[in-house]
């Protein structure tokens, strides 16, 4: 059964997340049918706020994982705690008594995946970047996406009493296996619309007019269409109106306050210059 289209959309735009339609229907039918959702888009575009919001609306614990090139399982699932063993054994022999079992849940310590498991409430997991993590490592959570379970050697199976609604993210530095996308239901996550971009940015920056606010985002858009090396996503967008609002309010003219907080947006020399080059474009106030 879905969760329902009004009540959802409303909870998220409560939250100051804006999605669009498709967005929506991907977040319903993930969660409808138990699958894992993989968000793809450009950097910055509100793929790991998702999760966040998921969060928040459905009362779950938060739990993010982070990959990077070199994650292995231990890092991921879980470590033994050796000193808390060795702890407990050197205690057992100075009491004379036996040292029992050392491989239980007490000496373990909980990573990512295995904590999002066992969270007695559930769970929402962000399983961050798959594309920076070791195609082995994308192989292991198979197992984890098939059931939401893993075994663990000394201990043996351990299942998710409450499901973990999981959430990854791709940022396309490598294309991920089709083993792994056949579990998951897939969605890209576009640029927003402009009208959409602008209730974003009034939402994260209070006090921003609406003039104003058009004004950035127009300026956002322009830049985007020039083809830079790095086109700015949502969060620059959002950083820049902060960043502008903050020279406004010391008295700063508003088309002043965009070029001198330029730097929130663009992110290398050569796109800086691309700016230049076009800054009448960039910077022109069709005065709406």
């Amino acid at each position: 059964m879905l969760i329902d289209h009004d009540s959802f959309s409303r909870d998220l735009r409560d939250r100051r997340y804006f999605a669009d339609e498709g967005l929506l229907t991907a977040v319903r039918l993930a969660m409808g049918l138990g699958r894992p959702l993989l968000l793809e888009g450009e950097p910055g575009v509100g793929k790991t706020q998702v999760a966040h919001v998921l969060a928040e609306v459905l009362r779950r614990e938060f739990v993010r994982l982070q990959c990077y090139e070199g994650i292995d399982v231990s890092q991921a699932l879980y470590e033994w705690d050796y000193p808390k063993q060795l702890l407990s054994l050197r205690s057992a022999e100075a009491g004379g008594t036996p040292a029992g079992d050392l491989y239980t849940a007490e000496f373990i310590l909980e990573r990512p995946l295995l904590r999002s498991l066992r969270s007695a409430a559930g769970a929402v997991l962000l399983i961050d970047e798959i594309d920076r993590a070791d195609s082995e490592f994308e192989a292991f959570l198979l197992e984890y996406l098939d059931g939401f379970q893993i075994t663990i050697p000394e201990m043996g199976t351990v299942a998710a009493a409450v499901p973990p609604v999981v959430v990854l993210t791709s940022n396309r530095t490598r294309e991920l296996h089709d083993a792994l996308k056949r579990r998951c239901l897939y969605h890209w996550i576009p640029f927003p619309e402009p009208e959409r971009e602008r209730m974003i940015v009034e939402a994260q920056a209070p006090g921003l007019s609406a003039r104003s606010a058009a004004q950035l985002v127009r300026s956002v858009n322009v830049i985007r269409s020039l083809g830079p090396m790095k086109r700015p996503g949502i969060a620059e967008t959002i950083a820049w109106a902060q960043g502008s609002l903050a020279l406004a309010d010391e008295g700063a003219d508003w088309g002043d306050a965009l070029r001198a907080s330029l730097g929130l947006v663009l992110k290398n020399e050569e796109d800086g210059a691309l700016i230049a080059a076009h800054a009448s474009e960039v910077f022109a106030d069709d005065g709406r």
